[in-house]
C-alpha cells in the first residue's frame, strides 16, 4: 500500500467520527508519518481530544492518555525507581510516556517542572531515571492538546519544550454545516462518544508508519526549494515584529511537513506550495512577537503571513 493509499485509508476512518477540522487531520497525520509531535490549541470542546482518540483507534499501537493537572509529577509520566524486597534492589517501574502513542490532555495546566519532564522523550525517544537511560518503544509520537493561555489555570509552554512540536495547530469552531452534522450524529452519546463503537477499525501498523517514515525521508526537495525554505528563514529572523526568529531546526521540521504533503498527493517531490501551506503550522510556535507587535494585538500568524506575501516563490 503507498503512503498516499495509507493517508486515504485513515482518513476515512477519521470522517467516522470528526467531521470538517481538515487541516487539523491533515497536519496531525503528517506528523505521525514523519516522525513529528503535534501541539493542539482550541477552546474546550472542539474535539480534540476526540480527534487524538479516533487517530489512535485507526491505528493498531499502544495508546495512553495523561491527563495533564498542576500537581501531577514528573515521575507520574516517565516512571520510577521501586525497592524490590524480594531482591533488596531497585526497579524501574515505568510510566505511561513508554507507549507508541502518547497523548497529554491540556498539557499547560502541568506545572514548567512536569512539563519539562517530556523534553527527553520527544526529543531522545527516551527517558533517564537515575543514571540509566530506557527507551522508548518505536515508533513513539506523542500529541498534546492545549487550552488557549488566557484560560484561567494555564501555565505556558517554554520556548524549549515548544520546539520539540513539528506543528502547533489551531482547532476553531467547525463550520456551520459540520457543526449541524455533529449535533445531529453525535447527540445520542451526550458527548460520550467512542471512536471503536462508532465503526472506527485500525487500518495502519507499525510496520506501515515506519515504512512511510522512511519513504517521506526519500522524498526529493530540489535546491531551488531548500533555498526558499532558508530565505523564508532569514526573513523571521530580520523581522521586526518578532524578537526570536526561526531556527535551522524549524527549517528541517518545515521541510519534513512538506514531504508528507507532498506524498499525501501522491508526489514524490515537494512543491512550493508544500512550504507554503506547513509553513505557518511549523513556526507559529517557534518565533516570538516583539513587545511593539504585541501591544498592537498582532499574532505570530499576521507576520508569518506577511512574509510569505514577501519573499519571492521559486518556479
Amino acid at each position: 500500500m503507498s503512503l498516499e493509499q495509507l493517508y486515504q485509508s485513515i482518513r476515512t476512518e477519521i470522517s467516522k467520527v470528526v467531521f470538517g477540522q481538515d487541516e487539523v487531520i491533515d497536519f496531525s497525520l503528517a506528523a505521525l508519518f514523519s516522525s513529528g509531535h503535534v501541539l493542539l490549541e482550541g477552546p474546550p470542546g472542539v474535539a480534540k481530544t476526540l480527534l487524538v482518540r479516533t487517530i489512535a483507534s485507526a491505528i493498531s499501537l499502544e495508546y495512553r492518555r495523561v491527563q495533564m493537572t498542576p500537581d501531577l509529577l514528573p515521575n507520574d509520566i516517565t516512571g520510577t525507581a521501586v525497592f524490590r524486597q524480594n531482591t533488596h534492589d531497585f526497579e524501574f517501574r515505568r510510566g505511561p510516556v513508554f507507549t507508541n502513542f502518547l497523548l497529554a490532555d491540556e498539557v499547560n495546566r502541568a506545572s514548567a517542572r512536569t512539563q519539562s519532564a517530556l523534553l527527553e522523550a520527544m526529543q531522545e525517544l527516551s527517558v533517564t531515571n537515575d543514571g540509566v537511560t530506557h527507551v522508548l518503544p518505536e515508533p513513539f509520537v506523542m500529541f498534546a492538546t492545549q487550552n488557549p493561555i488566557e484560560q484561567e489555570g494555564t501555565y505556558p509552554l517554554p520556548l524549549a519544550q515548544l520546539d520539540r512540536f513539528m506543528f502547533k495547530v489551531l482547532v476553531n469552531y467547525p463550520a456551520a454545516e459540520d457543526e449541524r452534522r455533529i449535533l445531529r450524529d453525535h447527540h445520542a452519546t451526550g458527548g460520550l462518544s467512542d471512536p471503536r463503537l462508532m465503526g472506527v477499525t485500525p487500518v495502519v501498523t507499525a510496520s506501515d508508519i515506519l515504512e512511510a517514515r522512511r519513504t517521506i525521508r526519500e522524498t526529493h526537495v530540489r535546491d531551488e526549494v531548500i533555498a526558499y525554505v532558508q530565505k523564508l528563514l532569514n526573513a523571521t529572523r530580520n523581522d521586526d515584529s518578532l524578537s526570536v526568529g526561526a531556527s535551522p531546526r524549524s527549517g528541517l521540521m518545515l521541510l519534513m511537513g512538506a514531504k508528507s504533503l507532498g506524498r499525501f498527493s501522491g508526489r514524490d517531490f515537494v512543491t512550493p506550495d508544500d512550504i507554503q501551506a506547513a509553513f505557518i503550522p511549523a513556526l507559529r510556535h517557534r518565533v516570538v512577537l516583539s513587545p511593539t507587535a504585541e501591544l498592537e494585538d498582532t499574532t505570530t500568524d499576521d507576520v508569518l503571513s506577511q512574509i510569505l506575501e514577501a519573499v519571492e516563490v521559486p518556479r
